[in-house]
């Protein structure tokens, strides 16, 4: 009987070690070697003058090796009815890599982690807490550490985040980045798009980050581009562009009235002229059925849908840094003959849903010159 008890117990510690193991193991949606991986499609792309005029096509290829990689963390998409997703790859997560990340496999290899991520049902409901977004950042910070053993001591990396994502690589930064000098000189750049990085006003930096400022040049290196677009003035209690909102608190990013978001235009680093945007967007739509392809369809950006697997619009928005009482955001107007987005899925979050795609390839093009400065630096 003893005997029996023993090899039961036993047994159950297998079986939770197991278990624990697996919980505790990274989970790629995009990296060398995953099947089906969505942030490396063919980059057919149809290029646009404007919204309606085509120009011509092209196949635009994969990165050349430069010794640097890109770690993608995804924003607030899951439709899992938890407050925390499961490590499950379902369509919103391969959707949302699509959209975001892909266009940057021109510059880089795309490492991609599945997290446990605050969902968009719970966001909905007002019922996520800090214990939530501890959780998601856990399995992110675990991912960047299995990361960096992939590429080995070496090579640089870039950053990328969008929203939830922004915000746990803020996190990221501070305690594993920002004040560790050798850290920093393997940090090309951070893409933290809609995640309100914090500066000190008249500032680069002092904010979220002591030593990573804002991009002012296109080969700086080590800087970070972030911005929150909006085509009307952001109303006072707009999530985004008026410094750290709720979800910062939960991840110890700092907030306060000295402070305010930062917002770098790809187009116009270190100018607050308005620039010509270069946008891009996958023809596949979104995953249909899902809350975020809900709030896209009420952007009211129904992009060109040629055969070819990206859309690149030329021109059909400007944009430019703005403060407007007290929010920093990039403000974008659109071409006559453009679509006028309207913010979704409230005003509060004007146009959160474009962040990514509104200026994509004049994003692309600044991370492309900073690898190639890097590279040349022989770092």
């Amino acid at each position: 009987m003893t005997r029996a008890w023993a090899v039961a117990a036993m047994t159950v510690a297998v079986a939770l070690t197991t278990t624990a193991s697996a919980a505790g193991t990274t989970k790629w949606l995009c990296g060398p070697g995953v099947a089906r991986d969505p942030c490396r499609p063919k980059l057919s792309t149809t290029r646009y003058d404007g919204w309606n005029t085509p120009v011509d096509r092209y196949t635009a290829g994969h990165a050349r090796d430069r010794g640097v990689d890109c770690f993608y963390v995804y924003p607030t998409v899951s439709d899992q009815p938890t407050r925390n997703a499961s490590k499950r790859v379902d369509p919103e997560i391969r959707s949302i890599a699509l959209y975001q990340a892909a266009w940057f496999s021109q510059v880089c290899r795309i490492y991609a982690p599945v997290y446990r991520q605050a969902t968009v049902p719970a966001l909905q409901a007002g019922t996520t807490n800090r214990n939530d977004y501890l959780l998601a950042y856990g399995d992110v910070e675990k991912a960047f550490d299995a990361f960096l053993r992939r590429i080995g001591p070496r090579r640089a990396f870039v950053l990328i985040g969008h929203s939830q994502g922004s915000y746990h690589l803020q996190r990221l930064i501070r305690r594993r980045i920002d004040d560790r000098r050798g850290m920093r000189r393997r940090l090309v750049s951070a893409v933290l798009l809609g995640g309100d990085v914090t500066v000190r006003k008249g500032s680069d930096r002092g904010g979220v980050f002591r030593h990573v400022p804002t991009c002012r040049r296109e080969r700086q290196l080590a800087c970070v581009i972030a911005f929150s677009t909006f085509n009307e003035p952001p109303p006072q209690n707009a999530i985004f562009g008026r410094g750290a909102p709720r979800v910062a608190s939960f991840l110890d990013l700092p907030h306060g009235r000295k402070l305010e978001s930062a917002c770098t235009n790809p187009a116009a680093l270190g100018s607050s002229r308005s620039r010509r945007l270069i946008s891009v967007a996958p023809t596949e739509p979104f995953a249909p059925g899902t809350l975020i392809a809900a709030g896209i369809s009420l952007l009211g950006l129904e992009w060109p849908a040629p055969a070819t697997n990206f859309v690149e619009s030329e021109g059909a928005f400007r944009g430019r840094c703005s403060r407007w009482d007290g929010a920093h955001v990039l403000r974008i107007s659109s071409r006559q003959g453009t679509p006028v987005p309207k913010a979704s899925p409230t005003a509060e979050w004007g146009l959160h849903l474009a962040d990514a795609n509104i200026a994509q390839d004049d994003v692309v093009d600044v991370v492309r010159e900073q690898i190639r400065a890097y590279a040349r630096k022989g770092r």
